[in-house]
């Protein structure tokens, strides 16, 4: 189960990538249940993006409220 600060973590990766501070602590909490990942940019930058399973689970969410 997600805490409201990850759900909001996640929803914030899928609409708005690039104003994720990449120091959040709710980062490793959806890294390590595999719900985002890091891409390494061809400009050397970072920027996280929501996973198959992190796009079912908001799906999975959305469905339910």
């Amino acid at each position: 189960m997600l805490s409201p600060h990850e759900f909001a973590t996640l929803l914030l990766v899928k609409d708005a990538p690039n104003q994720v501070d990449m120091g959040r602590e709710e980062l490793d909490a959806l890294l390590e249940r595999q719900l985002v990942q890091l891409e390494r940019l061809a400009s050397g930058d970072d920027r996280w993006l929501v996973t198959e399973n992190g796009d079912n689970a908001l799906r999975a969410i959305k469905r339910f409220s």
